[in-house]
């Protein structure tokens, strides 16, 4: 049986066992738990888990969903997983943290494969790496427009030069598509991930913070691959409205 990815090996700290072979998961029977809206039923903001659904969607599985709020999460959730959401209840198991429950999804359920090349991959996480703390330190300051509110806007604009570079990057060879990973023909559990969190801020920067750095003016290459993740169908079936988002962010910025 070929080896799990690395990440796979946590959810045996949680209880859990990779499956021997010969016991191969099988689809159904999967639902998953996720922060709930602003009603306390619809979906919420969060972008982990429109990450997950987004792997769910491509890889054509059926699942439940579960939007949950603290009052209303599962006891067992609270006890065994400490309450951690997303988390996706595969029958008798449950994967918690939605890089683990990718991989879990990627390697079980096979096709489409939603991977590259591990140095392609290596090289686009590391690119990656620190985006989503950025975009999160920006949006939820106050006041807007102090000299702090400054120094986070330029350090969030360091992260997305770094995307901007990582896409005009042609010496792993000439670029074929639009995606992140190696030539940007394969949409990749990169993209899954990256997706949600330019959405949360596409949407933050318009509405708290006036559109003060214009992705489209300085970022170009990183303005098209948003459009092409964007309406990428996997994406468009598993989105929220920009209300939802908003709702989140003031919450964190209160």
């Amino acid at each position: 049986m070929t080896t799990p990815p690395a990440g796979l090996a946590m959810v045996r700290n949680r209880g859990l066992e990779i499956p021997e072979e010969g016991a191969t998961p099988l689809p159904g029977g999967m639902t998953l738990y996720l922060k709930a809206g602003p009603d306390g039923t619809s979906v919420g903001d969060c972008p982990f888990a429109h990450y997950v659904r987004i792997v769910l969607n491509e890889k054509g599985l059926e699942y439940d969903l579960k939007p949950s709020t603290q009052e209303t999460k599962p006891q067992w959730l609270i006890d065994y997983y400490d309450g951690s959401m997303p988390a996706l209840r595969h029958r008798k198991e449950c994967y918690v943290e939605s890089d683990v429950i990718a991989q879990y999804l990627d390697f079980f359920f096979q096709e489409p494969p939603l991977s590259d090349k591990k140095r392609f991959v290596a090289k686009a996480q590391e690119v990656t790496d620190g985006l989503f703390p950025s975009i999160a330190k920006y949006l939820k300051h106050t006041p807007d427009g102090d000299e702090e509110d400054e120094a986070l806007k330029l350090s969030l604009m360091d992260a997305l030069s770094r995307l901007e570079d990582h896409l005009g990057d042609e010496s792993d060879g000439e670029r074929t598509g639009p995606y992140f990973v190696g030539n940007g023909s394969t949409f990749t559990l990169v993209d899954a991930s990256l997706a949600p969190k330019l959405y949360h801020m596409q949407t933050g920067l318009k509405e708290f913070k006036g559109n003060a750095i214009d992705v489209a003016a300085v970022f170009p290459q990183l303005r098209g691959y948003m459009d092409s993740v964007f309406a990428r169908q996997s994406f468009v079936d598993s989105i929220y409205p920009e209300e939802t988002v908003v709702w989140g962010w003031s919450n964190a910025r209160s």
